[in-house]
């Protein structure tokens, strides 16, 4: 099959997603075309049968803002043309699936098909907005397929929009050979002369509680020896360490600032630190567990779908930092505990959520979309 793929470049879930999901299909034959306005975080060097398509920026004085959407619609239906594209699969409904709709009519010719991977803030962020809810359902009642990535945002979403357009949950996925390779499932990274290590990854954003996560620290190193690597940045960045200033742990803390490959900060890890307001699934969650770390998260969205209570983490109510502090813990206590906790979030990653089962899931997906 020949599928055009669009996605956010960055460091997101949704682009990494997305750009894992195309390589994976280009090793299985198919030939894709990545459509940003730059080259995806995670492409790296071009794979065989993968091509990377630029969207130029450009100035008009009458123009106040660059009309993005617009520009990306029409290199679309061009690269649509050039590579003959049976289907383009949009990861985000806002702009993207709207351009690609917009593509599909330009190409008529083509019968091109559209198929929106929704994955959270598309929906409840920008999408709930009044100024974009409109277009917003109306992206997702003209894409032929629509996905969500997992059940709750399937089910937020069709609560919020109202629309009756069918939506499957395909899941987000791992390629447990990244992080089973490290050899972090029957390590302990605690001695007595080395502390445990709690980590957070993420964008630093109110909606991922950065508070919490300090006040769950300071709790867990009250106990015992620890130490607290803080991954990514984001506007709540400052807020941790004036934080971890004023409760005198700042020399326990460490900010690392954006890495590129998340496997090889997870190596140092004892448990992911997760307190998010909401998660519309939590990948960073699922990277964790594959790489044996066993992970500490509200109980909220679509996080209950990955995290498995009791068995590869735990999950509290959102704010109850005594309980997470209380789990986090448990699962130090021992050798033992935490072998067993380590040995099932990778096992539950790998059997669970696979890229084998999901990419064939989408290969489906295309298929019927295209015979359609």
């Amino acid at each position: 099959m020949r599928i055009g793929i669009t996605c956010y470049p960055t460091h997101g879930g949704s682009g990494v997603v997305a750009t894992e999901l195309g390589k994976h299909l280009a090793e299985r034959g198919h030939e894709v075309a990545f459509i940003s306005y730059s080259t995806p975080h995670r492409l790296g060097y071009m794979p065989d049968g993968v091509t990377y398509h630029e969207v130029q920026n450009m100035e008009y004085p009458l123009l106040k803002e660059f009309p993005y959407t617009l520009a990306l619609a029409s290199k679309m239906a061009e690269v649509a043309k050039m590579k003959k594209l049976q289907v383009l699969h949009v990861h985000y409904a806002i702009p993207f699936a709207s351009a690609a709709i917009m593509a599909r009519q330009i190409v008529p010719e083509l019968d091109l098909k559209v198929v929106t991977t929704l994955h959270g803030t598309d929906v409840t962020l920008v999408g709930k907005d009044q100024s974009f809810k409109s277009v917003t359902k109306l992206a997702i009642e003209q894409s032929d397929y629509v996905t969500a990535v997992s059940d709750f945002l399937r089910r937020q979403t069709s609560t919020e929009f109202g629309t009756s357009k069918h939506i499957e949950t395909i899941h987000n996925f791992i390629d447990p050979a990244l992080y089973q390779s490290q050899d972090h499932i029957l390590k302990r990274q605690s001695t007595k002369d080395q502390p445990f290590t709690l980590m957070h990854i993420s964008n630093f954003r109110s909606v991922k509680r950065i508070p919490d996560v300090i006040r769950i620290f300071q709790k867990v190193s009250e106990q015992v020896n620890a130490r607290l690597m803080l991954v990514g940045d984001g506007p709540d960045c400052n807020i941790a360490a004036n934080m971890a200033y004023e409760l005198g742990i700042s020399d326990k803390v460490i900010f690392t600032g954006i890495v590129d490959e998340v496997a090889c900060v997870l190596k140092e890890a004892d448990v992911l630190l997760l307190p998010s307001e909401t998660e519309s699934f939590g990948l960073v969650a699922l990277e964790a567990m594959a790489a044996g770390v066993p992970v500490v998260a509200s109980n909220v969205g679509g996080l209950p779908e990955v995290v498995a209570h009791g068995q590869s983490g735990f999950l509290a109510p959102v704010g109850d930092v005594d309980a997470m502090a209380d789990y986090v813990l448990q699962i130090l206590k021992s050798d033992e505990q935490f072998k067993k906790y380590s040995a099932n979030a990778a096992s539950i990653a790998s059997d669970k959520f696979h890229f084998e089962s999901t990419v064939s899931q989408y290969e489906s997906l295309y298929e019927r979309a295209i015979q359609s």
